[in-house]
């Protein structure tokens, strides 16, 4: 008996392609000014072969990024004019929406750490566990993005003769989300490391992949890391 691939929708729950693009510039530490529109671009197509290789669903102006630094690639290939330094750098194309970007995200996240009252403003109400994870305790809330390269690093040390494909017979994601919430419930959070086993085969990682992604989505769990050792925990909510 055969099951229908496991799919997660990323809806509005996870980063867009402007956070995808933010996290690449980070990770490899470029200037937003002076972006290697060759690189980035390359690595972008990486991250969407790979959602699309776990059966994660995202929405469409992820495409529309793809192709745009992909035709913003391709200007930066053409032959330079000798009034260059009247033409504008093709990359301006996504440079100053990013700039734009990160100004409203860092006015939105001043907006969600304040505690006002009355009408119109903005409030938060904790949940249980509200006080777990916050600056004080030296973690940081982590994406998708982040997340994804963690399992990357996992999926890279498992030796070829270990990465066996799906098996009909082999645990589900509505299973593994059953066991992680069995776990959680007795522990209220657990690092990264500690939901696999000694010896976690290809199947069991992305399984819990993207068991985690959906747990995420519903609002069970926050994955945040520590600032100083770089530890991911995931904390139930």
């Amino acid at each position: 008996m055969t099951t229908e691939p496991y799919q997660v929708q990323l809806d509005e729950i996870f980063e867009g392609p402007l956070d995808l693009l933010v996290h690449l510039i980070k990770k490899n530490e470029v200037d937003i000014y002076d972006i290697p529109i060759a690189l980035i671009t390359e690595q972008f197509l990486q991250y969407l072969d790979w959602m699309k290789s776990m059966n994660i669903e995202f929405a469409g102006d992820f495409i529309v990024m793809a192709s745009t630094l992909t035709q913003i690639k391709s200007r930066m290939l053409l032959p330079v004019h000798e009034d260059e330094d009247l033409e504008e750098d093709p990359r301006q194309e996504i440079t100053r929406p990013l700039l734009e970007y990160l100004r409203m995200k860092s006015a939105a996240d001043q907006l969600a750490e304040r505690n006002l009252l009355g009408e119109k403003t903005f409030s938060r109400t904790p949940d249980r566990h509200g006080f777990m994870a916050d600056d004080d305790d030296g973690f940081v809330k982590i994406g998708l993005f982040e997340l994804i390269d963690a399992f990357q690093k996992i999926l890279e040390r498992i030796p070829q003769d270990h990465q066996v494909e799906f098996e009909a017979d082999e645990i589900s994601v509505k299973d593994r989300i059953s066991q992680l919430v069995d776990i959680l419930e007795t522990r209220e959070s657990v690092t990264f490391d500690e939901l696999f086993s000694d010896h976690p085969d290809k199947h069991e990682i992305i399984v819990t992949f993207l068991a985690i992604l959906e747990m995420v989505r519903l609002t069970l769990v926050r994955v945040a890391q520590h600032v100083s050792t770089g530890i991911i925990r995931i904390f139930y909510l």
